[in-house]
């Protein structure tokens, strides 16, 4: 028996099938990224989605820029185009307290001659991010654009097509109609969760790490390479609508019907959002969320107020820079002040040196407070904060403690001198070096200064790399100090016995900890290339070195320039690459990484163990040209998920050769011996037949 999810399957018209899929997989992207409401599994969009891509490769001439496989897959841009708004963008005005919110509705009141009538409003939370907007041309997404100056902004349409919660076509439901020409205008912004992850990743790297959410957000939206935009987990929440030519289409008569129009459009809306008579309901909601914006998975630093009706907002105006209609109150940010016990330095993965402010605890923003990053000596010279030091503290976007300002009128009168930059490490005494046009200073010793040797391990066995389940910062800290692990290729000399020997180590721990550790020799090459802790590779990069290469030694023989030539690999990092692999020490590393049992390329002895099902048990496959739409690691993962194996050459014993154009000697093997040829989409329609099949 099919499902439903099949009926694509069973048209005869290749039309038919692409666009019942793109409709459906829409909807899908619609319930997950915008009401979240999901409604199938990871799996089954994932099949969906592989068949499409099939098809519309099959059929190029059917492929539109509203498919849902043209949110990633523009080439890397040289630069932005600058294009104009078709009507300009203002900024808001802001007021900081009561006292300006009402004076600011006195002049509303006045001008609208309506002194003594309860102005209608709608306010929303002020979403801290990057305004873009967005022009759909019969329901399809054509350009998307900054804010830029208000006139001007720069075409970033391939990144944002990357936001699963943009629609590339406007999704309507019920009776709603979409205008022939619109511009739709919100904000993009980071999640708190994927800004503490990414700044994560980055101090893992020895990157410097983004100060607040919307910095990271509008970075991640302005990159030249779409797919670096698809890997932060962007958001966006929409609030206007400018009809350039109606159409059919009814115009909403107020700004809450307008939000609700958006909704209808499958627009994603602020959740922080009310209708409000009077200026009382409106603090009401000022208060109420002031007090509840730190549970918020998005930054926010104010409330936007609007007078609701599209008519009054015509006859308010804008001002030279700011329409008259609305206005943000801001939040005042908790600012307190705490005393500087002492600068410490810390030492990250990669020797940088950063000054940090250890402080007497104080509680701010809903958590205590005891330690801020100076970021780099520059920053701590502009300062200028120094132990014993009264300093006003607050918290980036509410999530990142930071050093505002030292009181100079209550610094003491024995204060301490200017911190200098260290000449030494502060942990291993090695000299500092300063690496021109750069701002930060490092530890001259990364094979010998145990912080380095530590956060390298640190990294080594996070989530992104070698993902050693059970080996904390606890554990690893004991392993350094005893001496037992230098580099990560001693992790794979530990016996049990030697976990033994740590404090409050049990013999349990100690043998989960060991095969873990032994496991992880069997984890896919771009978690290895990840680990290895390339300045500038990060998980996305390493990715792409595997799927170009196949192996560790491929990539270190690889020229600057063949670096360069792989999409999403700039100069800057390609020569990080080659600077690695030219250390003797990295050599040194890899060969024992080799003696200790890794492959140093993709390796197919866990793939029975991570199969989702047998179709392809004990089948052999070989891979050979150019597929249409899944890179060859790709194709590969999919064979092993569903228990095939992988191999280099064409004998008798292979069950299938997967062929793609320029497919070489293997195929004219492959049809000497009488092997069975497949193409992409032969391979696809397996796979989706053996999951849709009911198994009654």
């Amino acid at each position: 028996m099919m499902s439903n999810l099949d009926a694509p399957a069973r048209m005869s018209s290749p039309e038919q099938q692409i666009e019942s899929l793109r409709e459906q997989l829409n909807r899908y992207n619609y319930l997950y990224y915008v009401l979240d409401r999901p409604e199938i599994d990871d799996a089954t969009y994932d099949r969906l989605y592989h068949q499409l891509v099939g098809l519309e490769q099959e059929h190029p001439a059917l492929i539109t820029s509203d498919s849902p496989t043209q949110r990633v897959g523009d080439a890397p841009l040289k630069l932005f185009e600058t294009v104009k708004h078709p009507v300009r963008l203002y900024s808001l005005d802001n007021v900081f307290s009561e006292e300006e919110l009402i004076a600011w509705e006195k002049r509303v009141e006045k001008l609208l001659d309506r002194p003594d009538s309860s102005i209608d409003y709608v306010a929303e939370l002020k979403i801290d991010g990057l305004a873009v907007t967005l022009l759909y041309e019969n329901g399809h997404l054509v350009r998307g654009a900054t804010r830029g100056n208000g006139t001007e902004g720069e075409n970033i349409t391939s990144n944002l097509k990357t936001i699963k919660s943009i629609p590339l076509k406007i999704p309507v439901t019920g009776d709603a109609k979409v205008p022939d020409r619109v511009e739709i205008r919100g904000e993009v912004f980071m999640p708190k969760e994927a800004f503490i992850q990414l700044n994560q990743e980055r101090n893992l790297r020895g990157e410097p790490e983004f100060a607040n959410p919307r910095n990271a957000g509008a970075g991640s939206v302005r990159q030249l390479d779409p797919r670096i935009t698809a890997s932060r987990n962007l958001d966006a929440f929409f609030y206007g609508a400018t009809v350039l030519e109606a159409g059919q289409a009814p115009l909403p008569k107020n700004h809450w019907a307008m939000l609700e129009t958006l909704s209808a459009w499958g627009f994603k809306t602020n959740p922080g959002k009310q209708h409000c008579q009077g200026l009382q309901e409106i603090m009401a909601f000022v208060h109420h969320w002031d007090q509840r914006r730190r549970e918020l998975s998005f930054a926010t630093d104010g409330v936007v107020v609007k007078v609701n009706p599209l008519v009054w907002q015509d006859e308010l105006g804008y001002t030279a820079k700011s329409p008259r209609w609305a206005v943000a109150f801001k939040y005042v940010p908790e600012v307190l002040e705490t005393r500087v016990v002492e600068i410490e330095f810390s030492v990250g993965r990669t020797g940088v040196i950063t000054p940090v402010a250890i402080m007497e605890p104080v509680f701010i923003s809903g958590s205590t407070v005891q330690r801020a990053t100076l970021h780099n000596f520059e920053e701590l010279a502009k300062k200028d904060v120094r132990p014993g030091d009264t300093v006003k503290v607050q918290k980036a976007a509410e999530i990142i403690p930071e050093v505002i300002e030292v009181v100079l009128a209550k610094r003491p009168a024995s204060a301490h001198e200017p911190v200098l930059p260290p000449a030494h490490c502060p942990v291993c005494e090695a000299p500092v070096v300063a690496i021109p046009g750069e701002v930060a200073l490092r530890c001259g010793n990364p094979s010998g200064c145990p912080a380095q040797v530590l956060r390298r391990l640190q990294h080594w066995v996070s989530k992104g790399a070698l993902d050693i389940d059970g080996v904390g910062p606890a554990l690893l800290e004991q392993l350094v100090e005893s001496r037992l692990v230098e580099s990560p290729a001693d992790l794979y000399k530990l016996s049990v016995d030697d976990f033994l020997t740590l404090e409050r180590m049990a013999l349990k721990s100690a043998e989960n900890a060991y095969t873990a550790i032994q496991k992880s020799k069997q984890q896919p090459l771009a978690r290895l290339i990840n680990g290895l802790g390339i300045r500038h590779v990060g998980q996305e990069t390493a990715i792409l070195l595997a799927q170009t290469f196949g192996s560790i030694p491929a990539i270190s023989e690889a020229s600057l320039e063949t670096l360069t030539q792989i999409p999403g690999v700039g100069e800057k990092v390609a020569e990080s690459i080659v600077v690695f692999f030219a250390d003797a020490g990295n050599q040194q590393l890899l060969a024992q990484l080799r003696d200790s049992g890794f492959a140093l390329q993709e390796t197919e002895s866990n793939a029975a163990s991570q199969a989702t099902s047998t179709l392809f048990q004990d089948q052999t496959f070989v891979l050979t040209g150019t597929l249409p739409t899944l890179s060859r690691q790709e194709a590969s993962d999919l064979i092993r998920a569903h228990g095939g194996k992988i191999s280099g050459s064409v004998s008798k014993k292979t069950d299938y050769v997967l062929a793609g154009t320029e497919a070489g000697s293997k195929l004219a093997k492959a049809e000497q011996l009488g092997v069975k040829i497949i193409s992409e989409s032969d391979l696809l329609a397996k796979l989706d037949s053996a999951v849709s099949e009911d198994p009654s």
